[in-house]
């Protein structure tokens, strides 16, 4: 972040902290996230290592400014991004079951640009709080198996 530009850039390959995040739901085994962040488009590859060792890979694309389309676990979510000074708050809606879901996630970075923190405040999975430390260049390679 610099003075001529306010908004932190989240790309990076990312690894959970399990111990330090607040999850609901099933603990998985592992998230590893690959962001490429080029303003206003954020594309996010996340992948998922259950408990049982089986691996997910899914993308989400959001536009800052624009609601975009997204497919998350073959479910369909209408997703929009903003700022809110130097956090980004990504908003997701989806239907399922006859009931709509709604996911506010606010996107913030440390200052030494080494922790990203994903919390939900006010919304379907209010709580929840992830917490990623970047990774370094030889362990970011496992992106390169997909």
């Amino acid at each position: 972040m610099t003075v001529a530009d306010p908004h932190p850039n989240f790309t990076g390959v990312w690894k959970q902290n399990l111990e330090k995040s607040v999850m609901r739901g099933a603990l998985p085994k592992q998230i590893l996230m690959n962001i490429e962040h080029q303003d206003p488009t954020v594309i996010q590859q996340i992948l998922l290592t259950a408990a049982n060792g089986a691996e997910q890979l899914q993308i989400f694309t959001c536009r800052i400014g624009v609601e975009v389309n997204n497919s998350i676990g073959g479910l369909k979510l209408r997703s929009s991004a903003q700022w809110n000074g130097g956090e980004l708050v990504i908003e997701s809606r989806m239907n399922t079951g006859g009931r709509e879901f709604y996911f506010k996630d606010h996107w913030s970075l440390s200052d030494n640009g080494r922790t990203l923190t994903m919390a939900h405040r006010d919304d379907d999975l209010a709580g929840q709080i992830s917490i990623l430390e970047k990774m370094s260049d030889a362990e970011s390679a496992r992106f390169n198996d997909f």
